[in-house]
């Protein structure tokens, strides 16, 4: 296994998307509408946004496919890379979503419920596809405290968190995106205790998500061991952008991309 901790740390927007608007709520609750999916990810591409995750937040639930057209839109509208997640369950989803634009596919509910597609999709396109979006919370049951959700949070997996990671990165998860449920929305700051925990048992990419509302809360979530920092209303509603997100981080001695007008 690899680390990227020599590269640039990443900024990436989340487009959480349900019933084909970009959404952004408090725990995955009371849903408030914030834009055009494929407006907001060509906007994004132009700031300097190092990725794109689109994750259609009700495919699981409704018990559907993600909306391939919007990703196909997506992917024709942005040159960045995209990571899309929702409804993933095996081989045959990841390949309809690879040939609609996605660089990376996250993967859920579906490995929670079948493991060996973690095996399947990582031997058939390799571990630098799939991403393991783990919906964490606490658990005070689960021996590391923390547990794995599924269905946007909705239910407990009866897993805990840190067992699950390490069994997803040894069956071929290439990397995780780490959303704690409890923070997710509130921008109190991201969940440092559950990022270091995941980071002492992998050393796959880890991509932190969740409660960011502050600069300073990008450069904390760095620091407790993220290759990557991740946020959805910050951005989406003009809090920060992303170059005083990079700013920050450069100035925290953390290397950058920077986009026009960021400074170290």
């Amino acid at each position: 296994m690899l680390t990227c901790m020599s590269v640039a740390i990443r900024v990436i927007p989340c487009l959480d998307v349900h019933d084909g608007r970009v959404v952004k709520g408090v725990n995955f609750r009371n849903l408030r509408d914030a834009g055009d999916p494929v407006e907001l990810a060509a906007s994004y591409g132009r700031e300097g946004a190092d990725e794109l995750t689109f994750l259609d937040i009700s495919a699981s639930h409704q018990g559907r496919d993600t909306t391939h057209d919007m990703v196909r839109r997506t992917a024709e509208t942005v040159f960045i890379p995209l990571c899309v997640g929702g409804g993933v369950r095996g081989v045959a989803d990841v390949d309809t979503l690879l040939r609609c634009g996605a660089d990376k596919v996250g993967i859920n509910t579906g490995a929670i419920q079948r493991p060996e597609a973690i095996d399947e999709i990582s031997q058939r396109f390799g571990n630098q596809v799939l991403v393991l979006s783990l919906a964490a919370r606490r658990e005070p049951g689960q021996p590391s405290g923390f547990g794995v959700t599924t269905h946007g949070g909705r239910k407990s997996a009866g897993l805990d968190a840190i067992a699950w990671v390490r069994e997803a990165v040894d069956r071929g998860v290439g990397e995780i995106l780490l959303n704690s449920m409890d923070a997710d929305g509130t921008t109190a700051g991201f969940d440092l205790e559950m990022i270091r925990a995941v980071r002492a048992v992998v050393e796959v990419p880890v991509i932190a998500s969740g409660g960011a509302g502050r600069v300073e809360d990008f450069v904390e979530a760095a620091r407790a061991g993220a290759d990557a920092v991740l946020a959805a209303s910050v951005f989406h509603y003009g809090t920060l952008t992303i170059d005083q997100v990079k700013s920050g981080l450069a100035a925290a001695g953390f290397p950058v991309r920077l986009t026009q007008g960021a400074s170290a």
